[in-house]
């Protein structure tokens, strides 16, 4: 095991959620610099690919990145989530946001401009200054002391233009600056118009972009109470027909549908829908947090293959140069050939075609590099990775998982995430199991008489009817026995294998609550406990 981990077991006690976040930090940024940046610098990855990392890489909160064309409420929805304004934040229905804006934590509220921004060591920005002025006049960081911040930060991107506004250049490469962001974010948001589903050239772009990071990469299909529910299936389903067209996955993309701003719905019908994606987009960003570790381990794993490939790539073509004469018209043939070169080195290396980076960009790169001047293949180098990839990350893997056992659960808070947490306003609050768990009266009590007469068409005795009485009439309810199982449990309150009128009803109304989608509890609630039943149960914690 690392030496840094033994030290942090045997030096110190666990001392909480920042010690153990620092200790996982530490031994990432140990590996990437002692194991995988030897391997980029020697083969020039930090040209063709990534910047080298820097502590503030391995040290920042997590990222969310929001990305989307003109209108469709980026801005709003930050503002949606931290429940007050921020510095730089422009808010309209023509393309207000011009500029990049990194919204941070700060104890005091003010704005940075790009080019101070990119020198400062604390902050993950540091490699953004290759883009130019150009784009450094358009990024700025939002600082306030504001309670969401404290545990993410927000990237706000420019508005994707479309039709004749996309072909009005930027003065930097827009799809490579989002690419920049997309290796360090731990959340992609692509965020549409429910009124506005079509995908511009430049959206198709910048989507493409995002390629190998499509975990990270979730949909908003917002401002959809502005549509009845016959238009928003409609619409939904053109949303999914148009992501499928640029995002080449198997798998369909979580799409969450509502409208993310603090203003009265201009439809309601659909308000159950929105307030359960709602409060799943927030469970999603939440956990950001409790995940930043494993993401940036997931990162780090995925940039030492990519740095190994492209090691293999490299000194491949180096290989192939001749010593002498013809070496512009090998160079030629080498890049023309180098599909080719991919599918040997695969076969040769037993590497997935997954991991190699994008043919056509890697042959414009190639064009501008003297071969002969690439380095030959260093084993050692190679081995390095390999040893990490097979061995310490595992053992690093264990530390972390060690680390969330012990340190307490991280959350994002304050903002809109405390809105729905508390109060009758929490999501499912009286509904399903839980309503009636602030009123008095037993909550089957109202449709009592109805279970009533049905329990004594089942040949009750002594007041009770037997299990095989009460199956037949459980099972006209078409739920699985596996359901049904669990509803005898919880309802069997004395657990004699028999029901009496109440624990009759109590079944009757659980039933009730799973026809109409709604989980069961996996015990009992002491409100819905029948009421002749309660003093022979042990009171609730």
């Amino acid at each position: 095991m690392f030496s840094w981990m033994g030290r942090q077991a045997g030096g110190r006690e666990r001392s909480g959620g920042m010690d153990a976040v620092q200790t996982v930090t530490g031994g990432l940024r140990s590996l990437y610099q002692r194991k995988v940046l030897p391997l980029e610098e020697a083969y020039r990855f930090h040209e063709f690919h990534s910047p080298a990392l820097e502590d503030a890489d391995f040290e920042n909160k997590p990222m969310i990145l929001l990305v989307g064309q003109y209108s469709t409420g980026k801005t709003t929805f930050i503002r949606y989530l931290l429940e007050q304004d921020f510095p730089g934040m422009r808010i309209g229905p023509e393309p207000t946001t011009d500029s990049f804006i990194a919204v941070m934590y700060g104890e005091t509220e003010g704005s940075t401009p790009g080019n101070a921004l990119v020198v400062d060591p604390k902050k993950p920005f540091r490699k953004l200054s290759r883009f130019g002025n150009a784009f450094l006049n358009r990024f700025m960081c939002s600082q306030l002391p504001n309670q969401v911040l404290k545990s993410i930060s927000i990237i706000d991107s420019p508005g994707i233009l479309s039709g004749e506004k996309q072909r009005i250049s930027r003065g930097y490469d827009f799809c490579q600056v989002l690419q920049w962001f997309a290796e360090r974010v731990d959340r992609i948001i692509l965020l549409f118009d429910a009124h506005k589903l079509d995908i511009s050239d430049e959206f198709s772009e910048a989507i493409k972009a995002f390629r190998g990071q499509d975990d990270k990469i979730r949909v908003v299909l917002n401002k959809a109470d502005q549509v009845d529910t016959q238009q928003l299936m409609r619409v939904y389903g053109a949303l999914m027909w148009s992501l499928g067209k640029v995002i080449n996955t198997p798998e369909v993309l979580r799409v969450y549908i509502g409208s993310f701003w603090a203003q009265p719905l201009q439809n309601t019908d659909n308000r159950r829908l929105f307030e359960a994606e709602a409060q799943d987009l927030f469970r999603d960003i939440q956990s950001l947090p409790q995940k930043a570790a494993v993401r940036k381990l997931n990162d780090l794993i995925k940039r030492a293959r990519l740095a190994k490939v492209h090691a293999y790539i490299i000194s491949y073509l180096k290989k192939e140069m001749p010593n002498m004469f013809g070496k512009e018209n090998k160079k030629r043939e080498l890049i023309y050939r180098l599909p080719e070169i991919y599918v040997q080195l695969q076969r040769e290396y037993q590497i997935s075609a997954g991991d190699f980076p994008e043919v056509k960009a890697m042959q414009e790169q190639l064009e501008n590099y003297d071969f002969t001047k690439f380095h030959s293949l260093k084993p050692k180098l190679i081995e390095a990775v390999d040893n990490m990839l097979s061995n310490k990350i595992s053992s690093l893997m264990s530390l972390i998982s060690q680390e969330e056992m012990n340190m307490p659960t991280q959350m994002v808070q304050g903002g809109a995430f405390d809105g729905t947490t508390e109060g009758p306003f929490n999501q499912g609050y009286g509904e399903g199991a839980k309503e009636g768990a602030d009123e008095e009266e037993w909550v089957v009590a109202k449709d009592k008489p109805v279970y009533d007469e049905l329990f004594y068409t089942l040949s009750p005795i002594n007041g009770k009817i037997s299990g095989v009485n009460a199956k037949k009439e459980m099972v006209t309810s078409k739920l699985p026995n596996s359901v049904l199982g669990k509803i005898w449990k919880l309802a069997d309150c004395d657990c004699d294998g028999m029901l009496d009128e109440e624990e009759f009803a109590l079944a009757k109304h659980l039933i009730k609550i799973k026809l109409d989608g709604y989980e069961l509890p996996n015990s009992l609630p002491p409100h819905l406990v029948p009421p002749s039943h309660r003093k022979s149960l042990p009171k609730a914690d």
